[in-house]
Order: C-alpha cells, then sequence, then structure tokens
C-alpha cells in the first residue's frame, strides 16, 4: 500500500502541535495541528487492560509526575492523569481517531512493547488495527521496531506501514546488542515487513540504506526538525519533516 501524497505535501507535527501550556501528544496539540492544517505525527503506547493510549514513553513520571509504567495501569487510573501540569488528560486512540476523523494525515508509531526490538510485542498492534478498520482519511503506521510492523501489517494489510528509523547508535540504544543495531541501521526488514517508507532521523540521512531506498523511490520522512536551518538541510534528502518548536511552510 503506497504512502498518501498528503503525507508528502504537508509537514507533520511531531506529537501535534505542542507549546507551552499545550503538552505533547495532547488533544489540545493534536486539535492546533488541524487548525493550523498540518499533518499530525503522534505515538501509541498499552495500557494493562489493553487500551491503545496516545503516549510516548513507556513510564509516567515525565509527562504526569507519577511513578509506575504505562503497562501496569489501566485506563481507569490513568484517565485520572494529566499531561505536563495541564488540564489535558491522557488521550485514547479511539478519540484521537474522532478528533481528526480525516481531515489531515496522521501518522502513527506504535512504541517497541518489548523495548528490545524482540518478537514480544503483544497485542497492542491488533488493537490500533481494529479501531483503524473503517478510518475514513489518510493514515500509516510505523514502528522502530520490525517484528511490531510486520505483526500490524499482517493484521491490517489495508494501512500502509513502515519503518522508524536512525543509525543505531551504542550510546542511544544501551539495550541492543551490536549486531541487532548493525542490521537496524542497515534498514534490513524494509521489504520483509511489507513498508512503503521510512522515517528516519534526520541527523543520519546520508546512510547509505537511505541512499539506497531513495534510488528506488521509496518515500523518506525524516524526524525531528527544529528550525527552518535543519529543515533546508533535511529537504536535500528527505521528502518530507517531522517538526516541532517553530511553524514550517505549508504548501
Amino acid at each position: 500500500m503506497d504512502l498518501h501524497p498528503d503525507f508528502l505535501r504537508l509537514p507533520l507535527a511531531h506529537r501535534g502541535l505542542h507549546g507551552p501550556g499545550v503538552p505533547e501528544n495532547s488533544m489540545a496539540a493534536f486539535r492546533a495541528a488541524i487548525a493550523a492544517g498540518y499533518g499530525i505525527e503522534c505515538d501509541i503506547q498499552r495500557a494493562a487492560d489493553g487500551t491503545a493510549l496516545v503516549f510516548h514513553d513507556d513510564d509516567l513520571p515525565r509527562l504526569t509526575g507519577v511513578e509506575g509504567l504505562v503497562s501496569a495501569m489501566g485506563i481507569d487510573a490513568l484517565s485520572t492523569l494529566r499531561i505536563m501540569g495541564t488540564a489535558e488528560p491522557i488521550p485514547t486512540l479511539r478519540e484521537l481517531l474522532d478528533e481528526i476523523a480525516g481531515q489531515v494525515p496522521l501518522l502513527i508509531e506504535i512504541k517497541d512493547q518489548s523495548l528490545r526490538s524482540s518478537a514480544e510485542v503483544g497485542d497492542l498492534q491488533e488493537q490500533v488495527a481494529r479501531l483503524l478498520a473503517g478510518y475514513p482519511g489518510p493514515v500509516a503506521v510505523m514502528s522502530f521496531n520490525p517484528h511490531a510492523v510486520a505483526a500490524f501489517h499482517a493484521a491490517a494489510p489495508q494501512v500502509t506501514v513502515g519503518l522508524t528509523t536512525c543509525g543505531y547508535e551504542a550510546g542511544d540504544w544501551p539495550t541492543l546488542d551490536a549486531e541487532t543495531r548493525s542490521h537496524l541501521a542497515a534498514i534490513a526488514d524494509f521489504d520483509r515487513v511489507g513498508a512503503s517508507f521510512i522515517s528516519h532521523d534526520r541527523n543520519d540521512l546520508d546512510n547509505p540504506a537511505v541512499t539506497a531506498l531513495k534510488a528506488c523511490d521509496v518515500p523518506v520522512l525524516c524526524w525531528t526538525v527544529c528550525s527552518p536551518a535543519q529543515e533546508a538541510t533535511a529537504r536535500r534528502v528527505a521528502d518530507n519533516i517531522t517538526f516541532e518548536n517553530y511553524l514550517p511552510a505549508k504548501p
């Protein structure tokens, strides 16, 4: 399934259009992105009861001030928490899909439930697939973990999938051994998982694996661009950007 052209046309707001008083991955940030006419990138974690939540971290302290893992709490407890000291609750994916309703492209990153890029990805992919059944707008799903992408693709072959990728430097990925990091940096699973695009670290766009995919007309998105200067550099390779902390031009 090819990537919808809107993913190459509209810059993608990283975790929504967030800023002071509007926290990342909040409904306020997503509404701001829709109002501004940008696409949206978001992150999905699994609550203990299986609910697909829009939340980046696997644990709670940074974003809620509460100790513990997201996966250890059910939706009833998680719904009482607020993001970064604001009045914003943690959204569910169902709530986000109802809000966007196809107005702008939505790029969903399923976070690696194994925490080490293993095949132990659980059932979050199937939960996301069920929620996306019949969704009316441009949507694509990706993950750093190729096993998660493969599992989602098997559950929802009608939805475009891609790989979130980078250079996998040892210091940034302490839970992965050298062989795994080398394999992932080479984007070696692209064909196996049915991927149609990549979203790559803007600092590693000269990676030979990115160059090879680009030469085959594979769409290359990149993350995370934080200034016009960074955007200008990234767009020498990338077809589109995921951005934050400034407002890029739209076509």
